[in-house]
């Protein structure tokens, strides 16, 4: 066994452990339980069933040897699991399509949250007892946690799990209960936060296609394992298996039997390892097509959403921002700028209250933090291109009214820019900013991004290209990879693409039902799930490469190479 650290995404140091490495092994990547660490995960590394693969484990932040402290929020340790997929491609050579995931516990729910909003091309993963909803014993339990996260910033509460709810075997029980490096708390944020992702991925299960094995405990007094079914007969996989285990505790890798767990484990893996990997294709997800359709078709539009409509009609001009959504579209560029603002104003005074709650919306949320992971990754590239000496060029295929390539545009003076817009009105709008800044190199053109001859007559060739907002508005993949292609045509070699995605939102059917798009229709979307959106860029040749999500799950940025020379 060996053992070092790993740089996360935020540059925490990470604790991680390394058995029976040799080049061209496949690769088990195990994820301890909460309160536990990756030494205890030894006597498992080291058994004759997994003497056959490469075995990497790491200790989650406020466990074990990490010296990183717990997070709050639960995709943090999501993020802490692709930066370690991402260390060990690299470090030791391995690839993605020969990683299996093995987790127990809170570690399944990072394992499902990493197959949903990451999309890895990983062979497999096998659940053991997931924790997608914790049995929290006390009635009101999580409301009584909720309301005290609220009177206590970093409130930490003491488990109640014991030892001998984990294992019936009397050696496993003592080991648990002195080893000085088990974690006897918990941050009640996190457990909150946790109970939130687990119902998200239960709910969404259906945009994961991972080959998956879910092995629950049929005495598991710590999670409930209706949940892990529900999960399960979702997954959009053809290779997937749940087995109740007869008699096991929730500690499933430590119980009495565990020996015939690592057999079900390492089949299921070899299965995996052995199974022709899914090709990239345009196929849209059939539960996003059938989610659309139902939208279309008015189903869950209830009451509560038709009083929305009639209220936002009837006063909603009161708040600015809804005025300028009424007016323009909730999804066009001056209704995104203002978002983006994040300065409520109104009349009336009431108005102004109103505006504040509407830019607190979790989607408003989560465009703001999209704007500054999109800059994030876009500066990474400019610098990039700075070092290899290249003129940095820029082309936004939709573009909007140009908002944040302005930000770009004060930083980075020199960067030539081009930004593709359909709506004339936004044009308008963000050519005044230039006209008032005295912007140099920076123009509009008013072209259908969807059309592979608009990339013609831009007379521009781009090594960074921004594919922001639009794929969600549009959910037709044929014409999505038109303009991907059209993007390749132009770009020059060994360029970069940046794209969002809006893999899962809590707001669909308000949105649908309530708010009007640009065209003054009702603005309904089909969301594509990660694994879709990546399948489209993959099915043109372009790898993801890098990938940023906010805390809700709800829009991630990614980027990946055009025209990579090998």
């Amino acid at each position: 066994m060996k053992n070092g650290h790993f740089k996360s995404f935020d540059n925490s140091e990470i604790f991680y452990r390394e058995w029976n490495y040799q080049p061209h092994q496949k690769t088990i990547i195990m994820i301890h339980r909460g309160h536990e660490h990756s030494e205890r995960l030894h006597d498992i590394a080291q058994s004759p069933q997994f003497s056959k693969y490469n075995i990497f484990a790491f200790d989650l932040r406020g466990h074990g040897h990490t010296k990183t402290k717990t997070s709050s929020v639960f995709m943090d340790y999501v993020r802490d699991l692709d930066a370690f997929s991402k260390f060990i491609i690299t470090q030791y050579n391995v690839k993605i399509s020969d990683i299996f995931v093995v987790a127990n516990s809170i570690g399944g729910v990072v394992a499902s949250a990493w197959a949903h909003d990451f999309a890895p091309r990983i062979a497999g993963m096998a659940l053991l007892a997931p924790a997608f909803k914790i049995n929290l014993i006390v009635p009101l339990a999580n409301e009584m946690i909720t309301l005290g996260t609220k009177l206590k910033k970093g409130l930490i509460i003491k488990s109640y799990v014991k030892s001998k709810m984990l294992t019936h075997d009397p050696e496993q029980q003592k080991a648990y209960d002195t080893d000085p490096l088990i974690s006897r708390s918990i941050d009640a944020e996190l457990l909150i936060d946790l109970a939130k992702a687990g119902k998200r991925l239960v709910e969404d299960a259906e945009a994961i296609d991972t080959p998956t094995l879910i092995l629950a405990a049929e005495k598991d007094h710590v999670v409930f394992n209706k949940e892990q079914k529900l999960f399960y007969e979702k997954l959009d996989t053809d290779l997937k298996k749940y087995e109740i285990l007869p008699n096991f505790f929730h500690g499933i890798l430590f119980d009495s039997g565990r020996e015939k767990v690592y057999d079900k484990i390492v089949a299921f893996a070899d299965q995996c390892f052995n199974r022709t990997p899914k090709q990239a294709s345009l196929s849209p997800d059939r539960f996003s097509v059938k989610e659309y359709e139902d939208l279309q078709n008015n189903v869950g539009n209830n009451l509560n959403f038709k009083m929305q409509k009639f209220s936002l009609g009837k006063i909603g001009k009161i708040s600015d921002g809804m005025a300028i959504g009424l007016r323009y579209g909730f999804d066009s560029g001056a209704s995104l700028d203002y978002v983006y603002q994040n300065k409520p104003k109104g009349k009336l005074g009431f108005g102004k209250m109103m505006d504040k709650n509407y830019l607190n919306a979790i989607g408003w949320k989560g465009i703001r933090i999209r704007k500054q992971h999109l800059l994030q990754l876009l500066e990474q590239h400019i610098q990039t291109l700075k070092q290899q000496g290249r003129k940095v060029k820029i082309l936004d295929i939709a573009g909007g009214t140009g908002n944040y390539l302005f930000d770009i545009k004060e930083k980075h003076p020199y960067v030539e820019i081009v930004i593709n817009e359909f709506v004339t009105s936004n044009i308008e709008i963000g050519e005044k900013v230039i006209k008032e800044k005295k912007y140099q190199d920076i123009r509009f053109t008013n072209y259908d991004c969807f059309d592979p001859a608009t990339y013609q007559k831009l007379n521009f060739e781009p090594n960074i290209t921004i594919v922001s907002g639009i794929l969600e508005l549009f959910g037709d993949n044929e014409m999505a990879s038109k303009a991907i292609q059209g993007i390749i045509s132009v770009s020059e070699k060994n360029s970069f693409i940046v794209y969002t995605g809006q893999p899962w939102h809590p707001q669909l059917k308000m949105i649908a039902y309530v708010l009007n798009n640009h065209q003054n229709k009702d603005w309904i979307m089909r969301r594509r799930s990660q694994k879709e959106l990546d399948s489209i860029m993959t099915y043109n040749s372009i790898q993801k490469e890098n990938m940023l999500i906010d805390d809700f799950g709800i829009f991630t940025v990614s980027s990946g190479k055009v025209n990579s020379e090998k």
